[in-house]
Formats: C-alpha cells, structure tokens, sequence
C-alpha cells in the first residue's frame, strides 16, 4: 500500500511540474518607445474547460495583444504537453529598470468524476534595461518609417484663386499611433492653411503594429506673391540598424503663375523708406546698409541672415558637441550632436543622415558595451566628418 502511494505522489509531482506559465523575453537592449516583442507561454498536461488571463497594465509601458491566443499540443520530454501562447508588444515610456508581470492564468480543470476544479497558474515577472531615447523631443522608435507627400496641383503655378491639397501620409511599423509626432503646423503669413482633421489609424500584424497617420490642408496664398512652404523634418530611431534617422516632409514652392506676369512695384521699397535710406547712405556706408536690409520683405531678410549665419565662422551649436566631448558623456555628445545637426538642416547644409551611424553603434548597439576612449573619439570625428 506504500508503494502505491509513493507511486501516485510521484505521478501527481510529474503533473505539477508540467502545468506552468513563464514571460519569454528576447536578450535586447531597447529604447524609450522602442517594441519588445513578449511571448505568454504555458505548458499545462491537466484537462483544461475554462481559462483565462489578464496581462497587467502600468504607468511603466504602454502593451498590445498582436495576434489571437494560440493553443497546440507538443511532445516535451516524451509527454504530449498542451501549449497555450499569447503574443505581445510591450513599449516602455521610461528609461531604467523595466518590470514585466507577473501574469496569472486563471484555469478551470475537468478532475475525477467530472467536476470542475480552480487552478491557477502564475508567470514570474521580468526585468530588463531600458536605454535613454537618443534625441530631444517626443520618442519615436519604429522598424521603418515612411512619408508619402500628395499634392493636388504644382504648388508653384497655381491657377488665379486656387486653392492646393496636401495630402502627407506617414507609415510607420514597429509603434504605436499616439507615438507618432504632432501635425506640423502649415502657417506663413502669406498663406491661408486650413487642416482637415487628422486620421491615426492602427493594424495589428505578427511581427508588431502596423500605425497610419493622414494630414491633410487645404492652402492657398493671400496674394499672387510668390513662397516657400520649408520642409519639416521627423527625426527617429531605427530599430533595425539602431541609428536615429530623420523623415523628411519636403519643402514646396507656392504661389500663382499668373505672378510673374503680373508683377507690380510691391516689391519695391516704399518711398518713404527710399528717400531715409539714401539719406543715411550720404552718413555712412554702414548706416545704409542696415537700413536697406531693414526695407526688405521679411522673407528676404531670413534668407539673408540663413546666409550670413553660413558664413559665419562662430558655430554655437558645433561648440556644445565638442564640449560635451571634452566631458565624456555619450548622452549628452548625442543631444548636442542633434542640435548641431538641426541646426544645419536649418540653414541649407549638407548633412547626409549617417553623421551620428558610430555614435549610435557606440551608445546603442546591441551589445550594450561601453566605448573605449578612442571609439568615443572616433564617434566625434565622424559627426563633423559626414556634416
């Protein structure tokens, strides 16, 4: 009578072990807003009628079921196991120590006889390292991103009292809808911008949400004047080559066709300003020259100041790079590297997008390691390099 008893204490030992519920997590280090793709996985060999399981929510991420529960039976360690699976994307809204779980699948058995019995199976939290979102501004990381622009007309011969649709749409994979940018704002005062309301539209897929963002305006110029809608840029963190990228909403030219026909003197400066302007010519060079740059439209000064401030030797932004070098702070290289960068989009120069490739591999790669002195100066280099 022992023996048996030790027999079905071991058998009923064996079903215990069987019946369990774990967090799969893959080895990553990811970014603010970054997707860490989460796998529920239970393995039970007990009679299942009901089941049911809740994953927690927190103020830490943001989570979505990608895909429906998945149930199938599989042979482990010679026993035919039935595997339950839930596939997630969780995103962290902080950086630092990120806690996931613990999760409890709530089951309901079929025992002896029949009868329903509780049981409750519980996955051990998790815990993993989240790193800093590598720019300034709203965290944006995404598998890809891509822009797609539609205009209605050529925005640059416009027909008399032609109003323009803009129709820009962004795609991103990998991300969530509320982590996509703000509508940019497409206001001139040459202009007369009405924006239609925005559409954010979300597409569950195995490998992680698929978002969509429409902006759409309606545009047409006050007078026949001729301008320039700039471009918007949207910078963003690649998941797969962890580098930060930038979109780019382009620039347009605007304005009537009919304009260059129809010129009349509004360009010209008002006589009143003329006559001051010589005036102060005839007591200095200087003098004149301010006031003749004082007369112009308001776009034509900042296209003068863009100008000069190319020319200019004295670069505040490049400055705080090479400061934050100095102090040897990857973080803060990064931010200052992004203010130097924008600052060059800004002002019409070349930048290529790769300038920042070495210092995201050294801060962000997916090893995690810290940098030796001579990558971190490599890093540097490489931003003045490419820009």
């Amino acid at each position: 009578m022992v023996k048996w008893i030790a027999v079905l204490l071991v058998l009923f030992a064996g079903v215990a072990r069987a019946d369990s519920l774990r967090l799969v997590v893959p080895q990553m280090l990811p970014v603010v807003g970054e997707m860490i793709p989460v796998t529920l996985r239970g393995e039970y060999t007990s009679r299942i009628a009901l089941e049911t399981v809740t994953f927690p929510s927190s103020d830490d991420y943001d989570w979505m079921q990608l895909a429906r529960d998945q149930w199938r039976d599989e042979e482990i360690d010679g026993r035919t196991v039935r595997v339950f699976e839930r596939r997630l994307a969780v995103f962290p809204r902080h950086a630092g120590a990120l806690g996931i779980g613990p999760v409890t699948h709530h089951l309901t058995l079929v025992g002896a006889n029949n009868l329903r019995e509780p049981l409750d199976v519980t996955a051990a939290p998790v815990t993993l390292p989240v790193a800093p979102f590598p720019a300034e501004g709203t965290p944006l990381s995404a598998r890809s991103l891509t822009v797609e622009d539609t205009l209605s007309a050529a925005p640059g011969a416009l027909r008399d009292g032609e109003t323009l649709v803009r129709r820009v749409t962004l795609r991103a994979e990998g991300t969530l809808p509320h982590l996509l940018p703000a509508r940019p704002a497409m206001r001139e005062p040459w202009l007369i911008s009405f924006a239609a309301p925005e559409q954010r539209e979300l597409q569950p897929m195995p490998d992680g949400p698929v978002t969509t963002v429409i902006w759409e305006w309606h545009l047409r110029p006050k007078t026949g004047e001729p301008g320039v809608l700039p471009a918007v840029a949207i910078p963003w963190f690649d998941t797969a080559t962890r580098q930060m990228r930038t979109a780019e909403i382009p620039v347009i030219p605007f304005g009537y066709a009919s304009f260059r026909d129809n010129r009349s003197g509004a360009e010209r400066l008002p006589a009143g300003q003329v006559g001051m302007a010589l005036f102060v010519f005839a007591g200095g060079i200087t003098a004149g020259l301010a006031a003749a740059f004082l007369g112009l439209a308001r776009r034509r000064r900042e296209d003068m100041l863009r100008k000069l401030q190319r020319l200019s030797p004295f670069d505040p932004a490049r400055r705080s790079v090479k400061r934050s070098a100095r102090a040897s702070d990857l973080l803060a290289i990064r931010r200052a590297a992004e203010r130097y960068l924008r600052r060059r989009r800004a002002l019409g120069l070349p930048v290529t997008g790769r300038e920042t490739a070495l210092l995201d591999e050294v801060l962000y790669g997916r090893t995690g390691n810290p940098a030796g002195f001579e990558a971190k100066t490599a890093a540097v280099r490489a931003i003045f390099r490419h820009g």
